[in-house]
């Protein structure tokens, strides 16, 4: 299966920027540089998992089927009439 093709319009001071970096680098092209840049983009983010205590709040969270609940808390639990 081939890889889609993707064209990028870089502005060219970026550009000009990329192809120091793809000389200075010893790269093939601009494009591998790219690639190579991302792949370690990719590999230094981390996905945060939210603290224990948040979490149990999470997997406990339970949608009420009520879009007013922030307006009309009062009502929903102490049973005032609806402002």
């Amino acid at each position: 299966m081939e890889a889609p093709v993707v064209a990028v319009e870089l502005p060219a001071d970026l550009y000009a920027e990329l192809q120091s970096l793809t000389a200075q680098e010893n790269a093939k092209d601009p494009v591998d540089m790219i690639v190579r840049l991302v792949a370690e983009a990719q590999e230094k983010h981390v996905y945060l998992q939210p603290p224990p205590a948040f979490q149990r709040i999470l997997d406990r969270a339970t949608d009420l089927g009520l879009d007013d609940l922030s307006e009309q808390h009062d009502h929903y639990l102490y049973g005032t009439d609806k402002q």
